[in-house]
């Protein structure tokens, strides 16, 4: 029987990890850098009181599938439509050419066995850390938040399709991947239509209307039903599983636009995803890193500043794009909130490490530069939406151009 020993202190710590952080409001830094950081401390590089067993991996898989998940819950795809879309889809064009340019440096250093896993790893931005800070902004819903959130959506959504397109761990062809890759939408396109009529039907909307709110939990069970499917499914095709969690979140945010009938149908897969699964496989991502190797090669180590400025000249460049909407101080937050990346920089490390087609001590490096990002980005865009506001308040030029 497997041990629960390992599984209990990376529980403890996510447990642990947030509360430190609310006895210490003015410490801005989101609960999955302690959680990471903590999990790098018992594992093997410094403490080694932790070892990735069958328990701790089963849930940081099912964690890792429970992030993509809810990523593709956030992406509103009614609102990816017109010139933001156009704006956006120009600039994720942008961040993968930079990208391959950024990676075949990287390549030529050594540092990577394939430039292109560099560019698609880079490319992606963390839009369920986005959100949440322009929330807290109060821009969400204005110009500058929904190109950001429109923009990220674009990037998120693309830099899972070509990861799994391209680096799949089950082997096999670019071209039969394609192929896989159409087959597999396909049946993804026709299980929502199927879904969505079902969801039409008066009698079982009286159902689920019953059982929702008791312990039968109906909506919530359905929706890990259609994530393990998904995930069984893309598997089944060749692909990588993350694409088929992503597609499951972006499936139920699809059809399920009307919450009025149940309000807490999101906050309820959240307390799953964050409560326990996700916080585990960020745990076990720190566990992983290969610390001990990146600090015993001075070297090594000055890939992670590198590593921080290339996310923000692929992700952050394309925000010029926005100048002539935005202004130049507004264009800039963009470009700073784009650049925040860590969940799918974790998941892109580690298939390529699984593939052989970068060292522990790169995947660690870019983890690392992953984790600044969410620290400073975000604080140095709202540094500057603020600034936009105290001029506003004054009465002077809110941008400067």
């Amino acid at each position: 029987m497997p041990s629960f020993g390992n599984l209990l202190i990376l529980t403890i710590i996510a447990l642990l990890a947030p509360l430190l952080l609310g006895l210490a409001p003015r410490l801005r830094i989101p609960s999955v850098v302690l959680e990471i950081v903590a999990g790098v401390i018992v594992g093997p590089s410094v403490l080694g009181l932790v070892r990735m067993d069958q328990a701790v991996q089963v849930v940081a898989l099912l964690g890792l599938a429970f992030l993509l998940f809810l990523a593709g819950l956030e992406v509103d795809f009614h609102r990816l439509r017109g010139p933001l879309l156009r704006v956006a889809l120009i600039g994720y064009g942008v961040s993968l050419a930079i990208g391959v340019a950024v990676g075949f440096s990287f390549g030529a250093a050594g540092w990577v066995r394939d430039p292109m896993l560099i560019a698609v790893a880079l490319s992606a931005t963390s839009l369920g850390l986005v959100v949440p800070v322009l929330k807290d902004a109060g821009r969400a819903d204005q110009a500058m938040g929904q190109t950001t959130i429109t923009a990220s959506s674009v990037a998120d959504f693309a830099a899972v399709v070509l990861l799994s397109l391209l680096f799949s761990t089950s082997g096999g062809s670019t071209g039969g991947r394609l192929v896989s890759l159409i087959v597999f939408v396909a049946f993804v396109a026709a299980i929502g239509m199927a879904v969505a009529l079902a969801g039409r039907s008066m009698r079982l909307g009286d159902l689920f209307l019953r059982l929702q709110d008791t312990t039968a939990e109906i909506r919530v069970r359905a929706a890990v039903v259609l994530l393990v499917a998904f995930v069984v499914l893309a598997e089944g095709f060749g692909l990588e599983s993350i694409l088929g969690a992503f597609l499951a979140g972006a499936v139920v945010g699809l059809v399920d636009r009307d919450s009025a009938t149940h309000p807490h149908f999101r906050t309820k897969l959240e307390a799953i995803g964050y409560g326990f699964v996700i916080p585990v496989f960020f745990v076990a991502s720190g566990v992983q890193l290969d610390l001990g190797g990146l600090i015993a090669t001075p070297s090594a180590l000055l890939r992670v500043p590198l590593f921080l400025l290339a996310l923000l000249l692929v992700r952050g460049a394309p925000a010029l794009l926005y100048q002539r909407s935005l202004g130049t101080r507004s264009s800039v937050a963009a470009g700073l909130l784009q650049a925040t990346s860590l969940p799918f920089l974790v998941a892109a490390t580690q298939i390529g490490v699984a593939l052989g087609l970068m060292t522990p001590v790169t995947a660690a490096a870019l983890i690392c530069a992953g984790l600044l990002s969410v620290l400073l980005f975000p604080a140095a865009a709202l540094a500057l939406l603020r600034k936009r506001v105290s001029s506003e308040r004054r009465g002077g030029t809110a941008e400067t151009t």
